[in-house]
């Protein structure tokens, strides 16, 4: 019971990351506020964390308007009596989903995602912050960010700087708010994240990651043929980034402040991506070309 009696609001809960951490959070003894853009998700997540046996209430917010940021946090504190953890976790991805170039981006385009993956970070915090200052001090801010905001992804460029927007708001409130005894921090997934984030918001909600469905696809997972360094029996699934969300909303990480969590890389980021031998010999060949 890591968050045994904590208060819990979760932006973009309705599907994907948000869900599993939003289920897994009241099996840790936390109450949950479940928000997302589109109700009926948000009612369906909450009903599944009641009939596990959690508390949660569930609420219609947009993370791009202000009032709603609030609204989810007095619905927090209506309900439960006080707010304990924001998790900034709402996502966009550009339209097209990386496939229309820079040229032919609209300007409403670009807006359009920074006002989710970044501005919507600064109003959740924003609204969550008010009410840890009414409290007396203290509480935890944790932000869904990405490798994306770290390494650039094919045609994510709105997307990821966005996200490094995001990465940088949580190492500038980290060091303003710890004074005040608020931990502000992130996680930036690499893999294991939701295949919903590429279909429209009203589609069937899967809980499975792009490696769980291509595993699926192909017949089995080969962690040979996969590009990440670390090779498991199992592909990287939402559980695994949600735990590292727990981490750092528990007292656990108590002492954390302002990281940029690389959840679920596997390795990914710590290598380059010129071809090497096992030997740690370059191939001839491209030394040749």
């Amino acid at each position: 019971m890591r968050l045994k009696d904590k208060t819990v609001v979760i932006t973009g809960a309705g599907s994907g990351l948000g869900r599993e951490s939003a289920l897994l959070f009241a099996r840790e003894g936390a109450n949950v506020v479940v928000t997302d853009l589109i109700e009926a998700r948000t009612k369906k997540v909450a009903a599944e964390v009641q009939k596990a046996g959690g508390n949660a209430v569930a609420l219609k917010a947009d993370v791009t308007v202000e009032a709603d940021m609030d609204a989810a946090v007095e619905l927090a504190v209506a309900e439960f009596g006080r707010l304990d953890i924001m998790f900034a976790n709402a996502g966009c991805a550009p339209e097209g989903f990386g496939a229309i170039p820079l040229w032919e981006t609209t300007l409403e385009q670009f807006n359009a995602v920074n006002a989710v993956v970044m501005t919507g970070v600064f109003l959740a915090s924003k609204a969550a912050t008010k009410q840890f200052l009414r409290q007396g001090g203290g509480g935890n801010i944790v932000v869904t960010g990405s490798a994306g905001g770290i390494m650039a992804y094919p045609g994510f460029f709105s997307y990821g700087a966005g996200k490094a927007g995001a990465h940088h708001l949580v190492r500038a409130l980290g060091n303003d708010l710890g004074k005040y005894g608020i931990r502000v921090n992130a996680i930036a997934p690499c893999h294991g994240m939701s295949a919903n984030l590429a279909m429209p918001p009203e589609a069937e909600v899967l809980g499975k990651s792009y490696e769980e469905l291509a595993a699926a696809e192909a017949g089995g997972w080969d962690p040979v043929g996969s590009p990440i360094p670390l090779q498991l029996s199992t592909p990287p699934n939402l559980l695994d980034n949600a735990y590292a969300v727990l981490f750092l909303a528990s007292d656990e990480s108590r002492y954390i402040n302002g990281v940029i969590l690389p959840a679920t890389d596997g390795g990914s980021l710590s290598k380059v991506s010129i071809p090497f031998d096992d030997n740690w010999k370059l191939d001839q060949e491209i030394l040749q070309n």
